[in-house]
């Protein structure tokens, strides 16, 4: 029992330091981006999930591959905003974790995710 408890404590704190890694931002700060076209955002929910709708402007992170670097602004310092699928969903790291190796530094997280986002009456586009 002891030993349950004891994992279930570990999990519970890299959960917690892993969620804190990039910063949130919300519905409303994403909009003003969004508007103010200061934003690249990257979905990481996977293809079949971007093809049937996304964030408008989104890139698919998952068949973005190599040519990740071409399709991200060429300031390091500009806003890029990673999600998936809602607060506890963790995908959203990768495709975080990768705009950060490529030198970015203005990385953060919509954790509302797409379900967050609809949720809110947001538009969403679908693949093309």
């Amino acid at each position: 029992m002891k030993k349950l408890f004891l994992l279930l404590a570990i999990l519970f704190v890299s959960i917690l330091a892993h969620a804190a890694e990039f910063p949130d931002i919300s519905i409303p700060e994403l909009n003003s981006a969004i508007a103010a076209k200061t934003v690249t955002l990257l979905d990481a929910n996977g293809t079949a999930s971007w093809q049937k709708g996304h964030i408008p402007g989104a890139i698919d992170f998952k068949t973005s591959g190599d040519k990740l670097a071409t399709l991200l602004p060429k300031d390091k310092g500009a806003l890029v905003v990673a999600y998936c699928g809602g607060p506890w969903c963790h995908a959203y790291a990768a495709a975080a974790k990768v705009a950060e190796k490529l030198g970015y530094t203005n990385i953060k997280h919509l954790s509302a995710g797409i379900s967050g986002w609809t949720e809110a009456g947001q538009p969403i586009e679908p693949g093309k």
